[in-house]
């Protein structure tokens, strides 16, 4: 699932392609996304924010429009023609070339001729619209922590010595902090050298400055290199991240730990994989 480094870089390119572009027409092929019609066609997007994993479009009715991409959704922005039923980028390139950015489920059509797609293998992208208090009184957005490059140090530390719990599990938890999630959390604990199943209440003063210096280290890198794209996620021009060409344990189980060379392994926490070395995090 896309975290804050790949929904940072989407909304980033999104700010330069279709900010102040008018939403003239809008397709779908489920029956779940046609609702939002109504609420954007006529509108224009006036601007475009991320709050933790969300991307928030305000729209120029006092509208939001929500979209969560979920596990395999990636938002794409281009030109495309229908062959068969089936929209075929007309950009040569990543968009007509990656499989990954063939599974167009949604297009806005914009008023400068260009299209805002979703592409989603798997149909699990969130899309909601309405006027924008109820929108960010949604548990979605409402229940949401603190976005992890928002904290100071000082403020991170206060909100973790008031935590219970296992570190990699209250990393990825959005309601505590907003952004992180399996991938980078594995990398965050890496670098601060800690266990990633370390209870919160064991750790010490300098192993949560470690991890705060870690969480900023790992997720502003990520973002510089425009996320990680071991699976589905693209960026807005339908091209691979490249921080999966340097990350140091994610899906790295049985390769050498860049700091030590013991082979890296995998355990399960809460459900979800942690990757870590057994001989340099404790």
């Amino acid at each position: 699932m896309p975290e804050l480094p790949e929904v940072q870089t989407i909304v980033d390119e999104l700010k330069k392609t279709v900010k102040n572009r008018r939403i003239v027409d809008l397709w779908t092929d489920w029956s779940k996304y046609r609702p939002i019609r109504h609420h954007v066609v006529g509108k224009k997007i006036i601007d475009i924010e991320r709050r933790g994993k969300n991307i928030l479009f305000s729209l120029s009715d006092n509208h939001l429009l929500l979209i969560h991409q979920k596990m395999s959704g990636h938002l794409l922005v281009g030109k495309w023609k229908s062959v068969k039923g089936i929209w075929v980028s007309t950009i040569p390139g990543p968009l007509l070339e990656d499989r990954n950015n063939q599974y167009i489920r949604l297009i806005f059509f914009l008023d400068n001729g260009k299209m805002l797609a979703l592409s989603d293998l798997r149909r699990f992208a969130k899309i909601l619209c309405g006027p924008k208090n109820i929108i960010l009184n949604l548990p979605d957005i409402k229940d949401l922590g603190p976005e992890a490059l928002s904290l100071s140090e000082k403020v991170f530390i206060e909100l973790f010595k008031k935590k219970k719990g296992i570190l990699k599990s209250v990393l990825m938890n959005q309601n505590f902090i907003a952004g992180i999630g399996n991938i980078y959390s594995d990398e965050i604990v890496w670098l601060a050298k800690i266990h990633p199943q370390k209870r919160i209440e064991k750790l010490t003063l300098k192993n949560l400055k470690d991890v705060y210096q870690a969480m900023r280290e790992i997720v502003l890198k990520a973002h510089k290199l425009n996320g990680t794209s071991i699976d589905d996620y693209r960026t807005a021009n339908g091209e691979r991240g490249r921080y999966d060409l340097v990350r140091y344990v994610y899906q790295r189980e049985g390769k050498l730990c860049q700091r030590c060379g013991t082979l890296i392994k995998r355990i399960k926490i809460g459900g979800r994989s942690a990757h870590f070395c057994p001989k340099c995090q404790v």
